[in-house]
């Protein structure tokens, strides 16, 4: 049963502005909820079938689009305890960061934050790591889980000080990528070096190994290195981490963060198909 809701005033309605807002204001609330807020069709249909994505919105525009009617019934049929919530067009604006897109949006839980956001002390993460360093804008961190999972990473720490991981801005860069990831996030320095096994590959400018020197280094479990779009990589993991440099032309001094992330992971991954075990 569709449930209607037509006042600013609703709950459920100031719970969901909550969610989305940017900066301290909806990270505390996500984290409050337990839930994040998602929008749009392609983004949705990543959760079809998943009991987390626990409650639809959309408007009657929405429900009228093809697309979107057949993501509900198909969701419903997997999951029949899905609350669905139609908005008043003019709340529908409201509430709405793309305009242009079909009405569809959601409330996802969160997958407990991997036991209050942190491993027990006496816990190691072992495997692959992808290791964020207080990287600030929300679209460099998505963009960055997506091609982490095109690259064939799933472990991803992220210090305090990162994009929140669960914000609007990076699960829309994400496209879905969080679903296929174990995400842990508000982590100090200090428990990255403690955690993580696999050693530490930082990316710097000028970097004692070129990227493509690495070969045998990729071969075993990294914990690649990315830090803040301004500052880099902070001193303490630069410290205990081997320093890696991508080659780049005179003309340019560095590359986006989220862009040298890919070059790097995906010749982990090159590597790894040339020379499988």
């Amino acid at each position: 049963m569709t449930e209607f809701i037509s006042s600013v005033e609703n709950p459920l309605f100031k719970k969901v502005c909550l969610l989305q807002a940017s900066g301290h204001i909806g990270q505390k609330a996500r984290l409050s909820y337990g839930q994040a807020f998602l929008e749009g069709v392609h983004l949705i249909q990543t959760w079809l079938g998943d009991p987390a994505l626990a409650v639809l919105l959309t408007s009657e525009e929405g429900l009228a689009n093809s697309e979107v009617s057949k993501a509900i019934s198909g969701h419903l049929d997997k999951c029949p305890k899905t609350r669905i919530y139609q908005l008043d067009s003019i709340l529908w604006k409201k509430l709405s960061n793309l305009p242009n897109s079909p009405h569809f949006a959601g409330l996802i839980e969160l997958p407990k934050l991997r036991k209050n956001l942190m491993l027990p002390s006496s816990d190691r993460l072992d495997g692959d790591v992808l290791l964020l360093d207080r990287i600030q804008d929300a679209g460099n961190v998505g963009s960055i889980l997506r091609t982490a999972v095109a690259a064939g990473f799933s472990q991803v720490v992220s210090i305090s000080g990162c994009a929140h991981l669960w914000s609007s801005k990076v699960l829309r860069a994400g496209m879905g990528a969080h679903r296929f990831l174990q995400l842990y996030e508000g982590w100090s320095h200090e428990q990255a070096l403690r955690t993580i096994s696999a050693p530490l590959l930082v990316t710097t400018v000028q970097g004692e190994f070129g990227l493509y020197e690495l070969r045998e280094k990729l071969q075993g479990p990294v914990a690649w290195v990315f830090g803040n779009e301004g500052s880099g990589v902070s001193e303490e993991l630069l410290k205990l981490g081997q320093h890696v440099s991508i080659p780049i032309g005179t003309q340019i001094e560095s590359l986006n963060v989220s862009t040298a992330a890919a070059v790097c992971l995906f010749e982990t991954a090159r590597m790894r198909m040339a020379n499988p075990k």
